[in-house]
């Protein structure tokens, strides 16, 4: 059976120094239910969140990034802003027809695949995947083909015909139960579209792909203030606020709480309990939908998709309410993973079973992925971190999604939050606010934390509160609210090199996290190849490199 090609990659509206409505591009090759390729354009071409995929495509195959089969399926992801898919040389050439309604199903399309310089070519089998499934379906590769009896949520900024949609799986069909921009379009906005949220952090509006990380870690320094909400909602959450200057919501905080903030400042209280307040309202709005979903379908699975779920303070609160027997969320749940959501609903419509996958999929333009795990470069590795020194690590394939999973990580003791504070700001080059997360054997995990440990702890998706005996030998990764944002490595299936390096920090020394945090600069994307990664750990002057399971030690 032929291959299957997906790929993001819709033209922005308008080219810009920044992504604006579209960004993180990927493409994803797909046979009997297995990735063979995955790229995110960003990583390729070193400019973050990177939408231009019509001018690298042709390059791309050309140069045998992706190596393209003689004949292949070919299905593109729809957007907001259009259909259609054409390359800076016309050599790709894919449009398909706008709906007015989202339908649970790929849409037939036309594509060609023209000869360089010549008339020649050849019609590609294509299909439109709506952006709302391809977002769902994003979790299939790492979970299995969906449960009986679930619950399908995309939630983003922006998809195809709205920023939220539900589905229900039941009886091997999915039904569109919900699809909108009305029911949770105003909370969003305050991640991605909000002048208050924006003024608060210092960002530029065009820097709207970095704020959601940004405000969720902010919000952890304030608290909920219902006084707060109240003024919030009084003013629309200043979602329609334009004023660039932030002297009208200057004045609006002096007139109801008095002198409290003379400026947009991050240090600043009463600011801290806005960033809070605007969190609570976001997680009780999506909590309020899934309960009344929950009344109307009661479903015992919960697979949900879209950059919103990203928010892992959330994604908490929805383990935690016991709505759902289990919560199943992606890596690459935001737009990273729509290519991949696309070629696994597109494989399963052929009738392939869809294999399970490790997160380390990013291996376009990687010559070498295969590696050994040695004795002694896991105790070498071990002795330089126990000296409070920094290490990057740069092994295998790539992680897919936006989060670093130990293998393009930055990693160092837990313990001190001197060093957390000198890996965030000084190295990244960080806002004071943003925590670091820990890297952990899941049996320790179980062990420091409060709750439960889900399997979205692999993926770095939740949250959890440090036992109180633990937050000192952990307080460089445990944040203002005692909580930490885990990464767990069961076993060495998982992680090799993570997995023997944390067991042997264990045994030997009684270490129970790692710091782990991305292996990139601020405004930087993750460090893809190893030459990138070796210049990367130079320019930041880290103190060593592990390049496929070999150290280097660098100062």
């Amino acid at each position: 059976m032929k291959p299957t090609l997906a790929l993001y990659g819709i033209k922005d509206r308008n080219n810009t120094k920044y992504p604006a409505f579209v960004h993180d591009h990927n493409l994803c090759l797909m046979q009997d239910g297995k990735i063979i390729q995955y790229l995110q354009l960003e990583r390729y071409t070193r400019r973050k969140y990177d939408n231009r995929l019509d001018l690298f495509i042709e390059e791309l195959a050309e140069n045998r990034i992706i190596d393209l089969p003689e004949d292949f399926d070919f299905v593109c992801v729809n957007d907001f802003t259009g259909n259609a898919f054409i390359s800076s040389g016309g050599r790709w050439h894919f449009e398909s027809d706008f709906r007015e309604t989202l339908s649970p199903e790929l849409i037939p399309a036309r594509a060609y695949l023209n000869d360089a310089g010549g008339f020649g070519g050849k019609e590609l089998p294509a299909f439109c995947c709506p952006h709302e499934i391809a977002h769902i379906f994003s979790a299939v590769p790492f979970y299995g083909e969906f449960r009986e009896n679930s619950l399908l949520v995309s939630f983003d900024g922006a998809s195809s015909l709205g920023n939220y949609s539900a589905f229900l799986y039941q009886n091997a069909k999915l039904t569109l139960v919900e699809n909108n921009w009305s029911d949770l379009g105003f909370a969003s906005k305050f991640f991605n579209d909000n002048k208050l949220s924006f003024l608060m952090l210092g960002a530029e509006q065009a820097e709207h792909c970095s704020v959601p990380g940004k405000l969720m870690g902010f919000a952890s320094w304030g608290k909920y203030d219902p006084e707060i909400e109240i003024w919030l909602r009084e003013n629309d959450f200043f979602n329609r606020y334009n004023n660039f200057s932030g002297s009208g919501i200057l004045d609006s905080i002096r007139k109801r709480f008095g002198d409290v903030c003379s400026g947009f400042d991050t240090h600043n209280a009463f600011l801290q309990d806005c960033a809070a307040t605007l969190q609570h309202i976001f997680e009780n709005a999506v909590l309020e939908k899934l309960t009344s979903l929950q009344e109307k379908f009661h479903a015992d699975y919960l697979y949900y998709g879209g950059g919103c779920a990203l928010n892992i303070v959330t994604n908490t609160k929805i383990v935690e309410s016991g709505l759902f027997k289990d919560v199943f969320i992606a890596p690459c749940c935001n737009d990273s993973g729509l290519s991949m959501g696309a070629a696994a609903f597109m494989e399963i419509q052929k009738g392939n079973k869809i294999q399970f996958h490790n997160p380390y999929l990013c291996n376009a333009g990687l010559s070498e992925t295969e590696y050994e795990v040695s004795d002694s470069e896991i105790k070498a590795t071990a002795e330089l971190l126990m000296q409070h020194k920094i290490a990057g690590i740069c092994n295998g394939t790539a992680e897919t999604g936006p989060r670093a999973l130990g293998n393009r990580s930055l990693v160092a003791l837990a313990d001190s939050r001197e060093l957390a504070q000198k890996i965030s700001m000084e190295v990244k080059k960080r806002e004071w606010y943003r925590p670091v997360a820990p890297i952990m054997l899941l049996e320790n995990a179980k062990t420091v934390v409060e709750q439960k440990v889900s399997f979205l702890a692999r993926f770095m998706l939740q949250d959890f509160t440090v036992k109180n005996g633990y937050r000192e030998k952990m307080a460089g990764v445990v944040h203002a609210n005692n909580t930490a944002r885990i990464q767990t490595v069961a076993d060495k299936s998982e992680n090799p090199f993570m997995f023997r390096l944390l067991s042997f920090l264990h045994e030997k020394y009684g270490v129970n996290a790692l710091i782990n945090t991305s292996f990139n600069a601020q405004g930087e994307p993750i460090v893809h190849t190893a030459q990138q990664a070796l210049q990367s750990a130079k320019k930041m002057k880290l103190d060593g490199i592990v390049i496929n399971g070999k150290l280097e030690v660098l100062r």
